[in-house]
């Protein structure tokens, strides 16, 4: 099959899967970015119980995806909503553990230089402490999203759609044509994904950091 018949042949059930993908991944990595990074910075206020929260979240990182959607099925049903759960918890390793450690890397003079001045604590954080290590938190964003891109094929087993019908349904019938439908789209939007939030880290990296780092390449 050329480049032209396969469009003509999958080019619609491509378009129509790629919505409920974006979905699925664009939510459940919002409330992700909406959970973990608020968790991460108050874990570094309380640093005695960042081991066992960390810790959790990483036994639920080291689940099975298939037993991790098979669990949520009695509790939740199927369809959309417990493939959001899932794909949600999966999502949150990668964004609170790079919060927790930007934010307890930040040069603690320039957090007592901060204080001599008379900003709050709000201010600190806002002013000092998350510019510092957007970049670092971006790279765990970055991360979770093409996890998340990749993971959400498998929530077609539990009736929420996206590209994962097509993988699925081209390994059931021995269709190389129809798997490659949803084979192609997904990995082209990991690498999208995965560009765009590099360009965001580019942005939000203090000009500073980044001509020292352009620097060391010189």
């Amino acid at each position: 099959m050329n480049q032209s018949d396969f469009w003509s042949t999958y080019g619609n059930r491509i378009l129509e899967s790629i919505g409920p993908h974006l979905f699925l991944t664009g939510v459940s990595l919002g409330l992700g970015i909406l959970f973990a990074v608020p968790l991460g910075i108050l874990l570094t206020r309380f640093p005695r119980w960042s081991g066992p929260v960390i810790a959790v979240v990483s036994v639920l990182q080291t689940i099975p995806s298939l037993a991790f959607f098979a669990l949520a099925l009695p509790f939740l049903g199927i369809g959309m909503q417990p493939a959001l759960v899932v794909l949600f918890l999966y999502s949150l390793l990668p964004i609170l553990r790079n919060t927790y450690v930007g934010v307890r890397a930040v040069d603690a003079t320039l957090l007592d230089a901060a204080r001599g001045q008379g900003m709050t604590d709000w201010e600190i954080l806002y002013l000092v402490e998350l510019p510092l290590v957007a970049p670092v938190i971006v790279t765990g964003i970055r991360l979770a999203a093409v996890y998340l891109v990749s993971w959400a094929t498998l929530a077609s087993l539990i009736g929420a759609g996206g590209l994962g019908d097509l993988i699925f349904a081209g390994l059931a019938s021995y269709d190389a044509n129809l798997l490659m439908a949803g084979a192609i789209p997904t990995a082209v939007l990991a690498l999208l994904i995965g560009f765009v939030f590099g360009l965001v880290r580019r942005l939000v990296t203090p000009r500073g950091i980044r001509k020292e780092v352009q620097a060391r390449w010189i």
